[in-house]
């Protein structure tokens, strides 16, 4: 039998050992010290605006073969600097420097990145506050900023 303690007044025992223990646990630690928000550059905020400040091209990750591309944020609330995802085919010409964007979590397992696109875990969804994917589809025309 184990070393548990199993007699009347044994919950208060108990309780404070599973307390004790619990730190040994890397996602309780990461929870309780709320780590997650401290590193994250939105802050825990689900979309955050920026500024482009240039467009680059990221290799994809095997066995695909492709350049997709991608474009430098500077965030507008705590001018933090991100690398974002530009989905949607030629989506990359509608977006210029000096343009601003919302950027959202690409989603991908415990908010990482996604798919091919290796160490992006950012995408954008809206250009001078008009959505990407009405100006890939071309129902809006790009406004003058």
């Amino acid at each position: 039998m184990g070393n548990k303690s199993r007699g009347l007044g044994s919950g208060k025992k108990l309780r404070k050992r599973r307390e004790q223990f619990r730190w040994n646990d890397k996602r309780f630690v990461k929870k309780a010290l709320n780590l997650k928000k401290k590193a994250d550059p939105l802050q825990g905020a689900s979309q955050a605006k920026g500024i482009v400040l240039s467009k680059y091209q990221k290799e994809a990750k095997q066995p695909n073969s492709a350049m997709r591309k991608c474009v430098k944020v500077q965030l507008t609330k705590n001018g933090r600097t991100v690398g974002a995802f530009v989905p949607g085919y030629n989506a990359i010409k509608m977006i210029n420097e000096h343009d601003e964007v919302l950027i959202e979590m690409i989603g991908g397992a415990r908010g990482r990145s996604m798919g091919d696109i290796a160490g992006t875990r950012w995408r954008i969804i809206k250009v001078n506050d008009q959505s990407l994917n009405a100006l890939i589809r071309g129902k809006i025309e790009k406004g003058r900023r």
